[in-house]
């Protein structure tokens, strides 16, 4: 695949090489996430960020992201505060906005809808989520934090052992992630949750036709005893008919300290897409883990920025330009270059 004007709206417009390709992109970019170099490659450049449902990591990381390459972000927040409220359709909503914008970066509570959005768009649309659907860029940031991870352990991606615990019907993260390690050899994933909120049955077909062997189970303390990654979700209450129905799931499979001691393989990565939910009746991944140096979760919205800047400097064909335009930082974080 050619990033260069594409839109990205689904994991499975890449294969492999792509893959491979965009994160040693994402590599380069660390200098400037940490500020320790400036560019400017992308200035005079907007991104449009739409947002229609609520957000703060993929907002805020778009944005941060195309900041960090020198461009401008215009945003819009919740469909209350768009046109689309006053009845004015998707396509005509893209051929505006387009107008005014060099890519734009749009979240919208319905599956299907950004694709619709980008097929009347004028410039590449970046898919942040649609409904239950996808979640692309997650997952690519998910599995650049998983390769980083293995990494320090002499391990690649092939051959990776994953447990996905929680809202698997719903949640859009894993969607995405169970589509790009197809891509991969000698994978097993188990999938533990609720039978009512399984992993829908075409993915986990997907799954077993591309060779990754996979296990749907509701018992978690067996599932996350012999894996690399613990990847947690929280129950996506938005998605249900009311918080009543939700709130029969919650709470179902947490994992703590003590869990995780008794269960889990000592060097067992644990990664969560966040929100995580702290509620007491929830705590899907509870606080008591957060000094675990096998907590990923916050690692994982460093690397959001390093693959998003990656994506950006791809799609805009910038890449051989980053350093062309390099500045000196006349400011200095000793947090983010220490």
């Amino acid at each position: 695949m050619n990033l260069k004007g594409s839109s990205i709206l689904s994991i499975n417009q890449f294969e492999r090489g792509d893959i491979e390709n965009l994160f040693r992109i994402a590599d380069q970019m660390e200098p400037f996430a940490q500020r320790k170099k400036i560019t400017r490659v992308l200035e005079g450049a907007i991104m449009g960020s739409m947002f229609f449902e609520p957000s703060t990591r993929t907002r805020i990381s778009f944005g941060s992201a195309f900041n960090l390459l020198g461009g401008d972000v215009r945003e819009t927040t919740g469909l209350e505060n768009s046109s689309l409220v006053k009845g004015e359709s998707l396509p005509d909503t893209a051929r505006v906005l387009s107008g005014f914008s060099d890519i734009i970066c749009m979240r919208h509570p319905e599956a299907g809808s950004v694709a619709e959005f980008a097929a009347a768009s004028r410039v590449p649309v970046v898919n942040g989520g649609d409904g239950n659907n996808e979640h692309p860029s997650q997952a690519l940031l998910d599995l650049y934090t998983i390769e980083k991870e293995l990494q320090g352990r002499g391990r690649g991606v092939d051959g990776l052992r994953i447990a996905m615990i929680g809202d698997l019907k719903y949640g859009r993260t894993v969607h995405s992630l169970c589509k790009l390690l197809r891509l991969f050899n000698e994978v097993s994933v188990h999938l533990v949750s609720p039978k009512e909120l399984a992993m829908p049955d075409e993915l986990v077909e997907e799954m077993r036709e591309s060779g990754i062997q996979v296990v749907v189970t509701d018992i978690l303390e067996e599932s996350i005893a012999h894996v690399d990654i613990v990847y947690s979700t929280r129950i996506q209450e938005e998605r249900f008919p009311s918080k009543q129905e939700a709130d029969l799931y919650r709470g179902r499979f947490r994992l703590n300290k003590a869990v995780y001691t008794q269960f889990c393989e000592p060097n067992t990565v644990i990664m969560h897409p966040l929100p995580r939910d702290s509620r007491g009746d929830a705590k899907e991944l509870d606080s008591d883990l957060d000094d675990n140096p096998n907590l990923a979760i916050f690692r994982q919205t460093d690397n959001g920025v390093l693959v998003r800047m990656a994506l950006f400097a791809a799609i805009l064909d910038v890449v051989h330009l980053v350093d062309k335009y390099v500045e000196q930082v006349p400011w200095h974080n000793p947090r983010l270059s220490g």
